[in-house]
């Protein structure tokens, strides 16, 4: 495990530390690592386990692939997407746990392989799924959904300002033909994308056609909601996010129990959530991280406490 110690060239861990100090490990203590992607959270935690136990996450094949070098008495890797969350640890008889902690980010793999579709940096086919056998990819969003959806889309998931006016670009780019490659899109999308400010335009386009393509808002409602029959009493929720809408999300359900409105409150004003947050404010990489990291800009870690 000593090469994952050293953070590997597929996934460097954003908040190593503070993930592992907010998920208040013990050598015994059962774990849920949901988001394993290249391993870097996992590995660390298998080193501080004894007769405890790690259950890592991913629906990603590559994933499986970098899980094989972690094998171990102690590591349990589960294929499937992290809204199967309590079936899973159910059928193999491990629940409740003592920690679970979620990165929400791409990971650095799925970026830097251009047939993935994940980067602006290449030109590759649009796909975009996490999951390589989903049934959605970002060219059957992007060639299928009305206009009306992908003003929706690319205004919602992307925070795109002109998002009308891109819908209207796509519309007009798939006219007799598929918008098959990021090229393609490129081209397409190309009068509406700002000037000197392309990197960053591109960067909201993609977010939103991915969001959409892997369901990740209704999948990340469902994990959390989950997360609260998973945890024993006093386990810990760890949970870091890389934009507004995800960070938004895990601020209500940790603050309030829900996504939406208000806290619930029983007969005698008592508010009834399962977590307590055990940070008022989210958690940021420092400069030095940043600078070695540039995906650690916009990470925010949060830390919640099962009641």
């Amino acid at each position: 495990m000593s090469d994952y110690a050293n953070d590997t060239a597929y996934h460097r861990p954003v908040m190593l530390a503070q993930c592992l100090a907010g998920l208040d490990l013990r050598p015994d203590g059962r774990y849920v690592d949901v988001t394993f992607g290249g391993g870097g959270h996992s590995a660390r935690i298998l080193e501080k386990l004894t007769t405890g136990h790690l259950y890592s996450f991913d629906q990603d094949a590559d994933a499986e692939v970098e899980a094989e070098k972690l094998i171990c008495p102690q590591f349990t890797f589960v294929k499937a997407n992290f809204r199967e969350l309590t079936a899973e640890l159910q059928a193999l008889d491990a629940l409740p746990v003592d920690g679970l902690l979620a990165d929400l980010g791409v990971s650095s793999h799925q970026f830097d392989t251009p047939e993935r579709g994940f980067s602006t940096r290449f030109d590759g086919p649009l796909d975009m799924r996490m999951d390589p056998d989903g049934p959605l990819t970002a060219a059957d969003v992007l060639n299928d959904y009305k206009e009306a959806d992908l003003h929706r889309i690319f205004g919602m998931y992307g925070e795109v300002t002109n998002a009308r006016t891109l819908a209207q670009a796509v519309v007009v780019g798939r006219r007799g033909r598929r918008l098959e490659t990021i090229g393609e899109l490129k081209q397409a999308i190309q009068p509406c994308t700002p000037r000197g400010k392309e990197n960053k335009y591109l960067a909201q386009v993609f977010q939103a056609l991915r969001i959409e393509v892997n369901q990740e808002m209704q999948a990340l409602q469902e994990m959390l909601l989950q997360t609260a029959e998973v945890l024993r009493p006093g386990g810990r929720l760890v949970v870091m996010s890389y934009h507004s809408l995800e960070d938004r999300l895990v601020k209500n359900f940790i603050g309030k129990g829900k996504f939406f409105g208000t806290v619930e409150k029983d007969f005698f004003g008592n508010e009834s959530k399962p977590f307590e947050a055990l940070n008022r404010k989210p958690e940021e990489a420092d400069a030095a991280e940043i600078a070695l990291n540039s995906r650690a800009r916009s990470a925010k870690l949060r830390v919640a406490i099962k009641n």
